[in-house]
């Protein structure tokens, strides 16, 4: 009876799934170079408990009197994360693409990023979010690395 115990557990794990939970983030955030400078975007996600995947969209526009470059990133991301706590602390990292414009000058091309944050609950399934990223970019931009700090409303369902 033992012998047949052990393999019965392990098909009962595998196949019961895990629930899948998704979310949503609309944020404001602040990008460090040239100086601090707004940002906004929004971010999808979906996820197991303590492994998820996430696609965000950022855009900061431009201001040639200031000399500060438009910047927007399309970002795919693997996020770790604690399950099941009032505080939801998260790693990240990830890839994708940017456009950096400034006047006639622009660069397109591949970056990848790195960060963590935390989640936390508000009312019902509303949440406030709070990111930290640092952002590498390929090719010749203007601002090869660059830090984004966002706070936004995370809906989850």
């Amino acid at each position: 009876m033992r012998r047949y115990l052990r393999p019965l557990l392990v098909a009962v794990l595998v196949a019961v799934p895990a629930p899948a939970f998704a979310d949503v983030t609309a944020f404001l955030g602040l990008l460090n170079k040239p100086d601090r400078h707004g940002t906004r975007g929004v971010a999808v996600g979906v996820g197991l408990l303590v492994v998820a995947f996430e696609f965000e969209y950022a855009n900061a526009t431009e201001d040639l009197e200031k000399g500060r470059p438009g910047l927007t990133t399309g970002m795919g991301n693997a996020v770790v994360q604690t399950p099941f706590s009032r505080l939801q602390f998260y790693a990240t990292a990830g890839g994708g693409v940017y456009r950096e414009r400034l006047g006639d000058a622009q660069e397109t091309n591949v970056g990848t990023n790195v960060g963590g944050g935390v989640k936390f609950g508000l009312l019902g399934p509303l949440r406030a979010r709070l990111d930290y990223r640092v952002f590498n970019f390929r090719g010749e931009p203007i601002h090869p690395t660059v830090q984004r700090f966002y706070a936004g409303v995370n809906l989850k369902f």
